[in-house]
């Protein structure tokens, strides 16, 4: 059987559609592309075959994987997507086969290769997004909208919407990604996805003026101070610091600026 090299829109439904039609059309698949990404290589001794996103197809998908692995064992599936790790999709697609190939799949399976490095990645990407909880630093716009920016190693934005919805459920915010391009909006009622222009935010399709409230840099300076005022220089141990705050963190901190 000629192998086949399958395109999907990056999306999670599309990978889990993805999924489907490998099993509807007995595919032996050698590449999957993600047309999110660019400078993928294909095959040219496969046939490709683009995949069109069908939410029913997707859905059965993952009630079956639930039905197997439980609600923990897809949403591991879920978080690995998420690390958009290079062929990260086809690990996917294999342990789904696994999962889906014996009587009593299990997703704690730690001898089985590709299953343990879903759990590598799972475990990285909840690194991430702790750190996202804990690094997360908001900055009062002059629309009274709270702003943050951010650039995490992987997309965990999907998974802190819960933690800052409760957390800050009096305020509007926006927390946004920077290095895809795309973030999350708090208006006291729901979460949405927002984009940016070149000098705005647009949320629910208004724009937000990009400009920060006059007491914001008030407040900066004195966490600032503050910060460096209990800061003892003969306890100062850098290398731990660094450990539980990496550099890259350092410039959405006030403490830092």
């Amino acid at each position: 059987m000629q192998h086949r090299v399958l395109e999907y829109d990056g999306s999670w439904y599309g990978l889990l559609t993805l999924i489907f039609e490998v099993y509807e059309h007995k595919y032996e698949v050698s590449t999957i592309l993600n047309q999110q990404r660019t400078g993928m290589q294909t095959d040219f001794f496969a046939q490709n075959a683009i995949v069109t996103t069908n939410r029913q197809k997707a859905e059965r998908v993952a009630k079956g994987l639930k039905a197997k692995v439980g609600t923990e064992g897809l949403e591991e599936l879920y978080e690995a997507y998420l690390s958009e790790l290079k062929g990260v999709e086809m690990l996917i697609l294999k342990v789904v086969q696994y999962y889906f190939s014996v009587q009593k799949a299990s997703h704690k399976n730690y001898a089985h290769p590709q299953l343990i490095e879903i759990k590598k990645i799972v475990k990285s990407v909840s690194r991430e997004r702790h750190r996202m909880k804990a690094f997360v630093r908001f900055q009062l716009l002059s629309d009274g909208i709270y702003f943050a920016l951010v650039e995490p190693d992987f997309n965990v934005l999907p998974l802190i919407v819960k933690h800052f919805k409760e957390r800050y459920a009096d305020q509007r915010w926006v927390i946004y990604d920077g290095k895809r391009n795309y973030g999350i909006s708090y208006d006291l009622h729901e979460v949405n996805e927002v984009l940016f222009g070149e000098e705005e935010i647009t949320v629910n399709q208004k724009s937000i003026a990009v400009g920060w409230h006059e007491e914001e840099a008030f407040y900066g300076k004195l966490w600032n101070l503050y910060f460096k005022s209990v800061n003892i220089k003969e306890r100062k141990n850098t290398k731990l610091h660094v450990q539980h705050v990496p550099k890259r963190y350092w410039k959405y901190l006030n403490e830092k600026l």
